[in-house]
Order: structure tokens, then C-alpha cells, then sequence
């Protein structure tokens, strides 16, 4: 549907330059794009690379364990029926950290391993439907809301497009997450506790 919306606005925009006599400033405006778009790849690329090879070395020193070891009581808290030692937990942690950091491309594989395990741990206790259990739907929510103390992706969009104070960000955005992540947290809660009433 958004496809056939983007086709029609594009088709439309055409028409009415060609009416309009700015076919001109339309073919200089698509080279445009397309140079901004390849130099923003390059900055993103850049960023997606250094961060990742941060993430390798911390998990590679031992930083990513500890801090998911750190993080065993928040987990338990989220995931009450989650055992401490299943798999799911350290993909979970590592989402989380991935978040925290505002590395959203990182967060994907993190997610979908998680959501792999806790897919498993759903069978594991004799559920094979295809219904998401309780802790999918926690962890799927509080990924969304993503709290970010560093939004890279926010802060590099800004410093491609010449802003003057690209961490300006960082307040507003984790405010913003902040408060996102603990409605989550309030909103998986209150669910739960109704689905065990129930």
C-alpha cells in the first residue's frame, strides 16, 4: 500500500512539473537525493562500523557478560518465569545494551535470537501455539520504547546536516525514552498481573 502511495505522489509530482514547465529542477533535485543519500550511507557506515567494533571488543573482553550479569535482577523483575540461566536472558541483556547505546541495527540480530529462545522457551513449557507469550510481548514493547542514553543515529543525522549542536539530542531523547520505557515496563506489568487474575 505505501508503495503504491509513494508511486502515485511521484507520478503526480512529475505531471505537475511537466505542467509547470520545472522538469528541470525535478531531474536536478532526484541527482541531488541521490548524492546526499550515497554521502549519508558513508557517514552511517562509518558509525555502524566503529560501534559494532566497540560492541566486538566489549563482548570480547568480557564487559557484555558482566554487564548482563549486572543486569540479572532487572531481568527478573521483567521476566519473573524466565529461568536465570536460559539463553534468552544474555540475548535480551545484549538488546537492551545495544538499545541503551542507540545502536538500532544492532538491536535486530540481539532481537531476533531473543525472540528465537523465548520461542523455544514457549515449547519448553508445552505451548505450541503460535500465540507470543507474556515475556515475547515484554520484551517486544520494551524494545520499541528503547532507552537510549546516546541516540548515534539521531546525533550522526544531525552532524550530516550541519547542525551546530549535534548532541543537543541526547536531553530530549532520553526524556523522552525514559519515559517510553517506563510506561513499557508499568503497561507489561499490568497486563500480566490481569492475565494471571484471568
Amino acid at each position: 500500500m505505501l508503495n503504491l502511495l509513494w508511486g502515485i505522489l511521484l507520478i503526480m509530482g512529475i505531471i505537475t512539473a511537466a505542467f509547470t514547465g520545472n522538469l528541470e529542477s525535478i531531474s536536478n533535485t532526484i541527482l541531488e537525493s541521490t548524492q546526499d543519500a550515497v554521502d549519508l550511507l558513508l557517514v552511517m557506515a562509518g558509525i555502524i562500523a566503529m560501534w559494532n567494533g566497540f560492541l566486538s571488543i566489549a563482548e570480547g573482553s568480557g564487559l557484555t557478560r558482566q554487564l548482563t550479569i549486572r543486569m540479572r535482577p532487572l531481568l527478573r523483575f521483567l521476566f519473573p518465569h524466565l529461568p536465570p540461566s536460559h539463553p534468552a536472558g544474555d540475548y535480551i541483556c545484549a538488546n537492551f545494551i545495544a538499545n541503551i547505546l542507540g545502536l538500532g541495527w544492532a538491536c535486530t540480530p540481539t532481537g531476533l535470537a531473543a525472540m528465537k529462545e523465548l520461542k523455544a522457551f514457549e515449547q519448553e513449557r508445552g505451548n505450541t501455539s503460535d500465540t507470543a507469550s507474556s515475556e515475547m510481548c515484554t520484551f517486544l514493547i520494551l524494545n520499541i520504547s528503547s532507552l537510549q542514553l546516546i541516540p548515534m543515529n539521531m546525533i550522526a543525522y544531525r552532524s550530516k546536516y550541519g547542525s551546530t549542536t549535534p548532541l543537543a539530542i541526547i536531553g530530549p531523547s532520553l526524556v523522552a525514552t525514559t519515559i517510553t520505557t517506563v510506561l513499557a515496563v508499568i503497561l507489561c506489568k499490568l497486563l500480566d498481573s490481569n492475565k494471571e487474575v484471568l
